[in-house]
């Protein structure tokens, strides 16, 4: 027995039996590269949850998605291990433009990754010296069509089963466990390897040896163009495809060498998607309802018994088939009751639009481009920093169905896992909770909204505008005006246009509300001012009653943030100020509000110690006004000395400002010049 050839069969046996190269089908592979990488819990709208850390890793990653790829890993470790979701495909459906094919197209090119490594490697056989036959014509080689695991020609050697396991053990050593492992994942060898294996057997009277000399081991290609191992099937329009595509069918190339008209292998498999991902790939089938009906009937077989069947021919597979849709052809799809049993064979994954806004913030990030930007004239072109979150929380409103319970801000503020007031997580999962109950998919939780794509589209319209390419700076007010102009241009539904509309309201609300901060930061001349303010305020809440206070008010604690210590004068009058702004009149609310503050610092500083308020919108917003009020008798006589530049001292408060935007702000002339306009003017005040 020669085992010293390295692409002969025993070879890559033994080469299996040491570890070095491994044998496991396509769902055991995918779990293996998820559930080897590092995984964490996150907690998410008041769920605790996975997160696992091969989505997050590259530059362009998957970015939330959280419940969806929970649901796709239980899906692939339950098929690994046997479970029910091996005779199904997993079918993601949902709004166009929320990342669905970004995510099967990104899985595709971590398996592909995680394939290149030597030890997980995917090999394949073919059959050698074949014209010797005589009835092959001038075929020389031939390799398996459906890329199938040296493995399973090994475990198909002999027509006996017993035999074959006594050739294992004797040969390479396999213990009884270990051929058990391998007979788990046993499948029969497809039509044309058996039928070809039989004709050598026939050749060579039986002689394993001589059998043997007429098997070589190839590694199978991982080209992403050829669509081995990873591969897309597009729905096409109803005349060009047939089930050709997917199946493959009788080449006339083939017929011209072949005798034997009983030969299988006068289909030509690889033709089709399916053949070319039969040895432990992944088969992502785009638009999977667009398909017409008899391609559909084709994915059912091939989904249950996960075999190509031609002329009574069958070959089996071993695929992991995910497929995408969105929602409006599954609801045209689930409306002819006939097509029942496919959906019976999906394992269905709704999924929602991202409705975190600080998530959101990256996936702005992805629209509006990691290059340099530049205006038409190739000048550079800046990018405003209140734009990303301009961008991002318009986009989150909109996909925030209205609730009586919440109001779209604490919605957005609770999904983005910050403080709302009074309002708690738990309101925010029995609000999701109940919309999730609704039969109609689109009305549940992040289900409608501006997508991707429509972001994408105003920040095109935002940079082909006059103004921006003038101005040489996407100023972030702009993309209001941009969004608007998507939501008249491309949603259709005039009730979801009208509530996008008001969302965008809202946004520029929180938009104003941002640029308050701004200017005042600006004004002090500090990039944190309003951040130290609100720390101050919560700080003095805190030392209000220790018992070491003394007559000159002055309390001494330990900052946890860097462990000094601090000596802060209590100004009382400060404190009264700030919760007379939020609103709080009686004594009663004043101290609710401070026990809830006190309980928010208390839970928050042990988990993350730079914790700073700033995502309490109401208290920020009492600071800044409190602090523009006593600094500058008023925000109104701040905005009226930028306003009226008449006289010296206000040109210079101008100036100045203006130069702290520029240097400390991440301003350029443009934005920092329209930001303070905007800021004299009345728009958008609450």
């Amino acid at each position: 027995m020669e085992n010293g050839r390295i692409n002969a069969l025993t070879y890559h046996l033994s080469a299996v039996k040491s570890g070095k190269r491994c044998f496991e089908n396509a769902f055991q592979g995918v779990a293996r590269m998820v559930l080897d990488n590092d995984i964490s819990k996150v907690v998410v709208n008041g769920k605790t949850t996975y997160d696992f850390g091969i989505f997050r890793s590259g530059k362009k990653h998957i970015i939330g998605m959280y419940d969806e790829l929970n649901s796709f890993v239980s899906y692939v470790k339950d098929a690994a291990e046997g479970g029910s979701s091996k005779e199904m495909a997993y079918v993601l459906i949902g709004e166009p433009g929320n990342g669905k094919t970004f995510f099967v197209d990104f899985l595709c090119a971590k398996y592909r990754q995680f394939l290149l490594q030597e030890e997980n490697r995917k090999y394949t056989f073919r059959f050698v010296h074949m014209d010797r036959i005589g009835s092959y014509g001038k075929i020389t080689t031939i390799e398996s069509q459906t890329y199938e695991d040296p493995m399973i020609l090994a475990m198909s050697l002999f027509e006996d089963p017993d035999e074959n396991r006594a050739f294992l053990t004797r040969e390479i050593g396999f213990s009884d466990g270990e051929i058990d492992n391998i007979y788990e994942n046993y499948r029969p060898l497809g039509a044309c390897s058996g039928y070809i294996w039989n004709d050598i057997r026939n050749y060579t009277n039986g002689n394993i040896t001589d059998m043997l000399d007429y098997v070589e081991i190839v590694a199978v290609p991982l080209i992403e163009s050829l669509g081995t191992v990873t591969g897309k099937y597009p729905a096409k329009d109803k005349i060009t495809s047939s089930s050709v595509d997917l199946l493959g069918e009788e080449s006339i190339q083939r017929l011209m060498h072949i005798s034997d008209t009983h030969n299988p292998y006068r289909f030509d498999l690889r033709r089709g998607a399916l053949a070319r991902v039969g040895g432990g790939g992944i088969h992502f089938s785009d638009e999977i309802f667009k398909n017409k009906k008899d391609l559909v009937q084709v994915y059912l077989g091939v989904i249950q018994n996960r075999t190509i069947e031609i002329d009574g021919f069958k070959w089996p597979l071993d695929t992991l088939i995910i497929a995408t849709s969105n929602n409006s052809e599954f609801n045209r799809f689930l409306s002819e009751k006939e097509e029942a049993p496919i959906v019976d064979r999906c394992r269905l994954c709704y999924v929602t639009h991202n409705t975190n806004y600080r998530l959101q913030k990256d996936l702005t990030a992805y629209a509006i481009g990691s290059e340099t930007r530049t205006t038409l004239m190739r000048e550079y072109l800046h990018q405003d920093p209140n734009l990303n979150y301009a961008a991002s929380i318009s986009a989150v409103l909109s996909r925030l169905p209205r609730s009586e319970k919440l109001t779209p801000i604490e919605t957005m503020k609770l999904a983005a896992g910050e403080v709302a007031g009074e309002k708690s997580i738990k309101t925010l999962a029995e609000v999701i909770d109940t919309l999730n109950q609704d039969p109609d998919i689109t009305k549940r939780f992040g289900q409608k909204g501006l997508g991707q794509r429509n972001l994408g589209r105003a920040i095109q319209l935002l940079v082909e505008s006059s103004e921006t390419n003038e101005g040489e700076c996407m100023f972030a007010y702009d993309v209001f005006r941009a969004l608007e102009r998507v939501i008249l241009d491309y949603v259709n539904d005039a009730n979801d246009r009208v509530k996008y509309l008001e969302d965008l309201k809202t946004a520029k609300g929180l938009y104003r509300e941002r640029i308050m901060t701004e200017m005042f930061n600006a004004y002090m001349d500090e990039p944190l001012a309003i951040r130290k303010d609100v720390m101050n305020y919560v700080n003095m809440i805190i030392g209000i009653d220790a018992e070491n206070l003394g007559p000159d008010k002055m309390w001494k604690y330990k900052d946890p943030q860097t462990g000094e210590l601090r000596a802060l004068k209590i100004d009382e009058r400060y404190i009264n100020s700030v919760e007379e702004r939020i609103g709080l009149k009686t004594r009663e609310q004043r101290e609710t509000f401070r026990t809830s503050i006190r309980k928010i610092y208390g839970q928050k500083i042990s988990v993350e110690p730079n914790y700073d308020f700033m995502d309490n919108l109401e208290l920020v917003k009492a600071v800044t006004d409190v602090r523009l009020k006593s600094d500058i008798a008023g925000a109104g006589s701040l905005i009226g000395a930028l306003a009226n530049r008449t006289n010296e001292e206000n040109q210079k408060l101008h100036d100045r400002m203006i130069q702290t935007m520029l240097n400390k702000l991440g301003y350029c002339k443009t934005c920092a010049q329209k930001t303070i306009e905007y800021f004299c003017t009345q728009e958008d005040e609450k």
